[in-house]
């Protein structure tokens, strides 16, 4: 079993330097030292968990691109590491407000189909609770996860355009698209 470094700070230079030659094993190591902490601090930042959770995966792929972008003299890579992912974090806050204004915007209200009224009224009002349910369901997921899910499937973009219109990378995109429809599934399922 390998013992606890005497030097933390040292340690994750050193992993860091290893990482920067393309060692892949130093960044599980990295993954494995540092990903609680900087959760903590994207969950304290962000105040919501499944955004927390794509900050740390986000500034992982940062470290990872730009590992040779470490510089001991400025500080500590835990420092370097935390200041990335406050930034990070701090970034998707400032978004919220342009994804809340893109929605707003360009995703249509749910409504019944307008041949409802043709139908008789079981029909119409089959739809109308449907309808109901999945406007409910969409309402308790996060921020991120809604926008995405409505701008895939009431604006018809492809996760790649989401990606591109929202200034983030596409597996936060996919990651983000797939959690939101397992959760309305979830949410779905014991109302329909």
């Amino acid at each position: 079993m390998d013992e606890p470094p005497t030097d933390p700070a040292r340690h994750h230079a050193e992993l860091a330097a290893a990482m920067a030659r393309g060692d892949k094993a130093a960044l599980g190591k990295l993954y494995d030292l540092l990903a609680k902490p900087l959760y903590s601090l994207a969950l304290r930042v962000t105040g919501d968990a499944a955004e927390a959770q794509d900050v740390v995966q986000d500034v992982f792929l940062q470290l990872w691109h730009k590992a040779a972008d470490y510089q001991p003299e400025r500080g500590s890579y835990f420092s370097w590491a935390a200041t990335l992912t406050r930034n990070r974090a701090l970034d998707r806050i400032r978004m919220r407000k342009r994804r809340a204004e893109i929605v707003q915007e360009s995703a249509p209200d749910i409504h019944p189909p307008a041949h409802a009224a043709e139908t008789d009224s079981a029909d119409a009002l089959w739809l109308r609770e449907k309808a109901g349910a999945v406007r409910h369901a969409l309402t308790s997921l996060g921020d991120e996860q809604r926008t995405a899910i409505e701008l895939a499937f009431f604006r018809g973009l492809t996760q790649q355009q989401i990606a591109e219109q929202l200034g983030e990378p596409l597996g936060t995109i996919k990651a983000r698209i797939r959690r939101g429809l397992l959760r309305l599934r979830e949410t779905l399922a014991s109302r329909l």
